[in-house]
């Protein structure tokens, strides 16, 4: 069904999904986003209407784009497009922010940063992480910077990682894991280091516990190590053997 629409022509996929029974649109949505033929990516910018279409179908979409294992830069242009129009629901404009990090992400693994649109995205995520005040919306754009896996945006995410509450410390630790061990530098480790053995504050454990992942995972220092073990002593059981254990695989 996608080798016969990447053939296909935009009226023709336009006309598909307009008279297609509301049960089969979300499976032609999904199919013209991974055919990604400028014909089908035209026919859905003038289909979904952002303003009037049912959640469901819309989520279906920014699914699919999010997940598209080799998107183009086309898609990410029709996803912001498509943010940047109407008021959009909470879930939707969550859904669809993610997405973006997501979409940057893959491209910049096809060696595709440079693509004007891709510049685009980012800004869009740090422009709407620097306005946020409601801390879901922090959590929701940090998602989304942490999806780039840009080595740039480390120092964004050290930033709320340590001075942030605590679902944003969560949010930005989670996204600092997910980097390879030559971008977590000895500054990140520093900031980890304060986070777990609470230098500044008091962190939640599930955000203590990430930060001592990275220090053990990303080349740990003999120090870490030792340090991170004495520290088991004063916590609570649960929270020490999952320590321990995480040591002795490490050895």
């Amino acid at each position: 069904f996608i080798q016969m629409l990447r053939s296909a022509k935009k009226r023709d996929v336009l006309q598909l999904l307009r008279r297609a029974l509301p049960e089969t649109r979300p499976f032609l949505v999904e199919a013209a986003v991974a055919t990604q033929s400028v014909a089908s990516l035209a026919a859905l910018s003038d289909f979904l209407d952002f303003s009037k279409e049912s959640k469901s179908l819309l989520e279906k979409f920014l699914y699919a784009a999010a997940f598209s294992p080799r998107p183009s830069g086309e898609l990410l242009h029709l996803v912001l497009d498509k943010l940047d129009r109407k008021q959009l629901a909470p879930e939707i404009w969550e859904t669809g922010i993610v997405a973006v990090g997501s979409l940057v992400g893959k491209l910049c693994q096809q060696k595709l940063c440079g693509l004007q649109v891709v510049e685009r995205g980012v800004e869009t995520i740090l422009r709407g992480l620097r306005a946020a005040e409601e801390e879901p919306e922090v959590v929701i754009y940090l998602l989304a910077l942490g999806n780039t896996m840009l080595p740039e945006t480390i120092p964004t995410l050290l930033e709320h990682a340590e001075d942030g509450p605590t679902a944003v410390t969560a949010a930005a630790t989670s996204a600092l894991q997910r980097f390879p061990a030559p971008h977590i530098s000895s500054k990140v480790k520093q900031v980890m280091r304060r986070i777990f053995h609470q230098k500044r504050k008091s962190y939640d454990k599930t955000c203590r516990l990430a930060a001592a992942e990275i220090l053990l995972d990303k080349h740990p220092s003999p120090m870490d190590v030792i340090n991170i073990l004495l520290a088991t002593s004063e916590m609570e059981t649960e929270m020490a053997t999952f320590l321990l254990l995480k040591v002795q695989n490490s050895l």
